[in-house]
């Protein structure tokens, strides 16, 4: 669980999103942060229960700064009102099939898949799926994966044609055109302040860890 403190500085953060309201709640930030890395902590280590791998990693190696890069933004508010863990082996710098978990109140979530991955890696998935459709099929019909992804799998930006060398009367033609794929399960606040937290969030990773699975061997 986070300690109410963490939920409430995120809350006035994202009504104060201002370097000088920052600096003066300092100790306050520093605080929250401590509190979401013993979070991040616990959740790799009941990751490593089922992906053994996960379990050399530390928060640290996860964590997303809480500063933004505004160059190239309109929204030139200096901080994220939300702290983000990528977990996934190299941690969060390598873009690989992975474990996020995003909290911000009002929109926190569970999610994991691949994002955006560069023209080879899409490519190689691609191949994946049409070749190997049933299994594909299989992993996103079982029940723990429909249970916690009600959505399915989200392609973020999709194509609105089928991508070279594949037909539009291909079975799969729906996961082809898709740039990433993403699945995630919503947590409101009462989830972050509950003790059962960090099993929540266990659980449904390791209903998406057979998608996970597929997209890495896919890649390597």
């Amino acid at each position: 669980m986070l300690q109410s403190s963490t939920i409430k500085f995120l809350k006035e953060l994202k009504k104060n999103n201002n370097k000088t309201w920052f600096e003066a709640n300092r100790k306050n930030y520093e605080t929250a942060k401590a509190d979401y890395m013993s979070l991040v902590d616990a959740i790799i280590a009941a990751i490593a229960k089922f992906d053994e791998p996960i379990g050399s990693l530390k928060a640290k190696d996860c964590m997303f700064r809480i500063n933004r890069d505004v160059r190239f933004s309109k929204d030139k508010s200096p901080y994220k009102s939300n702290m983000g863990a990528f977990i996934k082996p190299g941690g969060k710098k390598v873009n690989a099939p992975g474990y996020y978990f995003h909290c911000e109140p009002g929109q926190s979530f569970a999610a994991g898949g691949l994002y955006m991955p560069g023209p080879l890696e899409l490519s190689k998935v691609r191949q994946e799926i049409d070749y190997n459709f049933d299994e594909w099929g299989k992993i996103i019909i079982n029940k723990p994966f429909k249970k916690y992804f009600t959505d399915g799998v989200d392609g973020i930006d999709v194509l609105s044609r089928p991508p070279k060398g594949y037909s539009e009367d291909n079975p799969a033609i729906a996961y082809l055109k898709m740039k990433s794929f993403i699945v995630s399960r919503p947590l409101n606040d009462a989830d972050l302040a509950g003790k059962n937290l960090v099993k929540e969030i266990a659980k449904t990773f390791e209903a998406m860890k057979p998608m996970i699975d597929f997209l890495n061997h896919a890649i390597q």
